[in-house]
């Protein structure tokens, strides 16, 4: 019989990752479970960063697929984070790390019509709607939660363990988190050789906290499987990102609504990524969605209704009021 003995390697080598696996396996006492439990530091080690955002991020490697963002898999290409987190300027700090050009922006959407499809026609929402994607600088925000009471405790379990620390995704609690108001900035991020638009962010803040509420980068996505252009929103996580893919929809009365509703990988809906030196991994999490319906009151003024659910049991609603900023109809009518 031969006799095959493991060389000692680099486990956070990528290249040796594997190879070093296979390696411990030959000649481990302990045979299968040896093999697993090296698969599984080599694993761990493939990410840095803090302890309970490499726990998430190896959910997201096992349970997860294997994903190539320069090919199939483009539509689910975004930013990412750095290990230490998010936080105000983000997006200033992404733009300056990759070279590109941005700027304060105008719309979440340079157009809505490049929502058009057959199933769904721009022409039909409400005008006013329409102006709140195409001109979001202009309006000032005001937003408030409506949590559930059998979530509320997870809620702030979140906010203790992730979202305080990270500086994203920090969902008002109660009223009093936003009766301070939020901030809304829209910056344009592009190419600066051939000014094309990468995405648009939008940065919204808490002023009573100054926690961020959302650093999300905004733009559209076709999906392989489904017709028209949906809206894809990417949240820079560290070392990965949450993507929320959403189907755009159109209601008799003008109302403007966007689902994030699917049965699996590469639907609509909501999806983890990671990025390490075990290459990149995507999770769809089918249990997890959202919607969300824009429309007009009679005075003009936008609203939306923010809905999230989790296994069909809705946890948390977030209401939106949109009003035009004093000087804004003027600008408009400039342009």
């Amino acid at each position: 019989m031969t006799t095959r003995y493991c060389v000692p390697v680099d486990a956070t080598s990528p290249a040796n990752l594997l190879e070093n696996a296979d390696q411990t396996r030959c000649n481990s006492p302990a045979g299968e479970s040896s093999y697993s439990l090296t698969m599984l530091q080599n694993m761990f080690a493939s990410t840095s960063g803090n302890l309970l955002d490499r726990i998430t991020q190896r959910w997201v490697q096992l349970t997860g697929r294997v994903v190539d963002f320069t090919a199939e898999h483009r539509w689910l290409d975004g930013p990412t984070g750095e290990p230490c987190g998010i936080g105000v300027e983000y997006f200033q700090e992404f733009a300056r790390k990759h070279q590109l050009r941005i700027e304060p922006g105008i719309g979440l959407l340079e157009r809505f019509s490049f929502l058009r499809s057959s199933t769904f026609d721009p022409r039909q929402v409400s005008q006013h709607v329409l102006d709140f994607y195409e001109r979001t600088s202009d309006y000032s925000l005001d937003a408030w939660s409506e949590w559930s009471g059998l979530f509320r405790p997870f809620g702030r379990m979140l906010a203790l363990i992730f979202s305080r620390r990270l500086q994203q995704l920090n969902v008002p609690l109660s009223p009093l988190d936003t009766s301070r108001g939020v901030s809304s900035e829209i910056l344009r991020v592009s190419d600066p050789r051939s000014g094309r638009a990468m995405f648009t962010a939008w940065l919204r803040r808490l002023l009573g906290s100054g926690d961020v509420l959302y650093a999300g980068a905004y733009s559209t996505c076709q999906l392989p499987s489904h017709e028209g252009a949906h809206v894809k929103v990417v949240f820079p996580l560290p070392n990965g990102s949450a993507i929320v893919i959403m189907r755009p929809m159109v209601h008799e009365d003008g109302s403007f609504s966007v689902a994030s509703h699917g049965k699996g990988f590469g639907d609509p809906g909501f999806y983890f990524t990671v990025h390490s030196r075990r290459g990149t991994h995507a999770r769809y999490v089918r249990a997890l969605r959202e919607s969300i319906r824009v429309y007009a009151t009679e005075d003009g003024v936008v609203r939306a209704d923010h809905v999230l659910s989790l296994f069909r049991l809705t946890f948390l609603r977030l209401h939106y009021r949109m009003v035009r900023k004093q000087g804004a109809e003027a600008r408009s009518g400039r342009s």
